[in-house]
């Protein structure tokens, strides 16, 4: 079964410019043309991945972004302007995975597109890797689903990458820089701000007070790690040994940055 994909823009010239492209490599598309009706669409017909134009009539993309974050993480590519920094800012903030600044090559958003798609296959195969688990946190990436304390915790698809790199290696420390490489690819210009932010996101949704996190803790100067010990230390403790514990072994190397 071909994958779905829903492409939200109020320009006619672009939404057909990215469907033929899409089409040319199996996609089925689907359209949309003001902020509207999408969250409805989405609900409606599950698509696989959304392509959403932040300037948007009627509802903004940010707004529906943040309408379809509170239900679902389908993986979403913001389109932006060339000189809208702030809404990129604001749109990862918000849960978008990814964003391709206008104007745009079709063949970067296709490849965009196809990249994402294949870290977010929920395929299940032979040999599929056992559950991870943390404390109360269980991650299985077979069925794509975090459950915390018997309850299914929802994240995007970076979310998703990120917990299940950290939860994959408890205790090792890996730089923003990795992380940015690893998770979002060579070729993508965001910041290591952009992993800072996803960071914070997952804390809000997985610990009990994401000011004092007990599972995913900074080393300061350089990354993060996933405590191996989150269910098992006293909460009322989480920073006891943080901030001056040596990298382990495993550290993979790249510049940290504060």
């Amino acid at each position: 079964m071909s994958q779905k994909i829903l492409v939200v823009d109020d320009e006619p010239h672009i939404v057909e410019l990215v469907k033929y492209n899409l089409l040319q490599e199996g996609y089925d598309v689907l359209t949309a043309y003001d902020g509207s009706e999408v969250v409805v669409r989405s609900r409606q017909e599950r698509p696989d991945l959304i392509i959403l134009d932040i300037m948007l009539p009627y509802v903004d993309g940010l707004e529906v972004c943040r309408q379809i974050r509170r239900e679902s993480s389908v993986p979403i590519i913001m389109l932006t302007a060339k000189d809208g920094e702030l809404a990129r800012v604001v749109g990862l903030e918000i849960g978008a995975d990814d964003y391709v600044t206008k104007p745009f090559s079709p063949r970067e958003l296709v490849a965009r597109v196809r990249a994402i798609l294949r870290r977010t296959a929920r395929d299940v195969t032979p040999g599929a890797p056992e559950p991870l688990h943390t404390g109360s946190l269980t991650l299985d990436s077979t069925t794509h689903e975090v459950v915390l304390d018997g309850r299914q915790v929802d994240l995007t698809a970076k979310e998703f990458e990120l917990l299940q790199l950290l939860m994959g290696h408890p205790n090792r420390v890996f730089t923003r820089d990795f992380l940015l490489e690893h998770i979002w690819g060579y070729d993508y210009y965001g910041s290591t701000r952009t992993v800072d932010m996803h960071i914070s996101r997952l804390r809000e949704k997985i610990e009990d007070d994401p000011a004092s996190p007990t599972y995913i803790v900074t080393v300061r100067g350089v990354g993060y790690k996933l405590r191996a010990d989150a269910g098992t230390r006293e909460r009322g403790n989480p920073h006891a040994g943080e901030a001056g514990s040596g990298r382990s072994a495993g550290t993979p190397t790249g510049g940290a940055r504060n």
